[in-house]
């Protein structure tokens, strides 16, 4: 397998989340364990709406989809990596299944596993993620290269009916930390008070 393109693509991961975020505090967002996590704390805040993951690596499509039909009146956003997709594919198949009409995951696509070495993962060889996504049954999936493809991908993400799929390349490309909240039990006290108000003691 080659090194892929990641180092070339014009896209920068916290500028495309920012876009996606900005200004959407109605969203609930599941952050991917690591940089997608560090990604949306940078861009938003460690705001008490996103569920960040923490060592669940594969779980976040999962986490999104038990979100959406949990709350299907709400628009659940699920921000990973390529990494982090690729070890949970299986999960497609299943948001394929159940068609969340209110889910979408965006996989933020450098084509390097960022946590341990910047290692090339397999979309830096011959894997199209939008092209498993498509092959799952999942009946929106596009893929990003540019601003002008993000331009025309950012209110599909947030309004169309889904699932959406959109695999964004982004530039691969050292960032430093911005840590979210990391105990596990604060998180979800925090998320379902945010989400549930006065019943999330119920």
């Amino acid at each position: 397998m080659g090194e892929g393109r990641g180092a070339e693509y014009p896209l920068h991961r916290r500028a495309v989340v920012a876009r996606l975020l900005g200004g959407r505090d109605d969203l609930l967002v599941i952050a991917g364990l690591g940089a997608p996590a560090w990604d949306v704390t940078a861009a938003a805040g460690d705001r008490a709406l996103t569920f960040p993951l923490w060592g669940a690596m594969g779980g976040a499509a999962m986490v999104g989809l038990g979100l959406a039909l949990a709350q299907p009146e709400r628009r659940v956003v699920v921000v990973t990596g390529d990494g982090e997709m690729l070890m949970g594919l299986g999960a497609l198949a299943t948001i394929a299944a159940r068609q969340p009409a209110n889910l979408a995951i965006v996989v933020l696509d450098n084509e390097r596993y960022g946590e341990t070495g910047m290692q090339p993962t397999h979309t830096a060889g011959p894997t199209d993620l939008a092209a498993v996504a498509v092959g799952a049954g999942l009946p929106v999936a596009i893929e990003v290269f540019d601003e002008a493809d993000l331009e025309a991908a950012l209110p599909r993400i947030v309004a169309e009916p889904g699932p959406v799929f959109v695999n964004i390349k982004v530039r691969a490309e050292a960032l430093p930390l911005v840590m979210p909240q990391k105990d596990g039990a604060t998180l979800k006290d925090r998320f379902r008070g945010a989400l549930l108000g006065a019943r999330a003691g119920e």
